[in-house]
């Protein structure tokens, strides 16, 4: 896979004047100090596959990138099946500093930039500024702590019965951050395909095309001529009746470590299929 083509004339960006809420806990004095110092590298990526690297990483102690405007999927892909994350403004992007000789279960991580990104590049003289200011060092690490809750929430959508209530439940989640209040509803403005909700729920594409249907009949969901989704019904999540219950029985409960399954080793026998069949479906262009 070929990596997404950079930009060839990069430029600087404040990292406090494009996300002023990591100087939330300076003060004005040290804010105007931080602004001045916390300058990075501005980088662009393409739409399409992408192999996670930038030219302006080469040290390991670099930190990543922080995406600024843009929009990423980070898939995982084992055996058959896909497993996609959104990342967007804000988020941060930190590269593996090689792999795990550990690793037992067998997983292949791959990225795509679904709409043109920009990014500030995090390399070691930015993290040598941050050590001036840990009250910005907490609000990135709140960042991804953040990053974490979402993917969290992600995994508990992709547990639900019935894929049209997954689909619903992840408008929703997206609508946190994308969305924005029209005269009919919420408005999403994420062209997102059916191949790619499919890898957000954990569901099929003709699935996901069919669940679509559904929640369109009963007025909760509505797809725009330039792709958006309209979000027309009641936000869902909040569990009740025996549901709650049993998510307050679980929170009582931690298991030891005899708990824990035993891995084995499986054989790896190359790139997974799965990967044809979201790259089939993942064409901005596509239903």
């Amino acid at each position: 896979m070929l990596p997404v083509a950079h930009s060839s004339t990069p430029s600087a960006v404040a990292l406090l004047d494009a996300e002023p809420d990591l100087g939330r806990l300076l003060s004005p004095d040290r804010f105007r100090d931080a602004r001045r110092a916390l300058v990075a590298r501005r980088g662009r990526l393409r739409a399409g596959p992408w192999d996670g690297t930038h030219p302006g990483l080469t040290s390991p102690e670099d930190i990543g990138l922080m995406i600024l405007d843009g929009l990423i999927a980070r898939d995982v892909a084992m055996a058959d099946n896909v497993s996609s994350h959104l990342l967007g403004p804000g988020d941060l992007i930190v590269p593996r500093r090689g792999g795990d000789p550990g690793q037992l279960l067998r997983a292949e991580p791959r990225w795509a930039v679904l709409a043109p990104a920009e990014v500030a590049v995090l390399d070691r003289r930015v993290g040598v500024a941050l050590c001036r200011f840990p009250e910005v060092n907490a609000m990135v690490l709140d960042r991804l702590a953040e990053q974490m809750d979402r993917m969290a929430i992600g995994q508990a959508v992709g547990q639900l019965n019935g894929v049209d209530r997954r689909l619903l439940a992840l408008f929703w989640q997206l609508a946190e951050r994308w969305g924005r209040v029209a005269p009919q509803g919420v408005l999403l403005p994420l062209a997102l395909t059916h191949g790619v909700l499919a890898a957000l729920v954990g569901a099929r594409r003709p699935t996901v095309s069919t669940a679509l249907g559904k929640l369109a009949r009963e007025g909760q969901l509505r797809r725009q001529d330039d792709g958006a989704w309209l979000l027309t019904g009641e936000p869902v999540g909040q569990p009740v009746g025996e549901a709650a219950r049993v998510v307050r029985r679980r929170a009582r409960r931690t298991p030891g470590p005899s708990a824990a399954p035993a891995l084995m080793s499986v054989p790896w026998n190359g790139t997974p299929p799965a990967w044809r069949e979201l790259d089939g479906a993942r064409t901005m262009g596509a239903p």
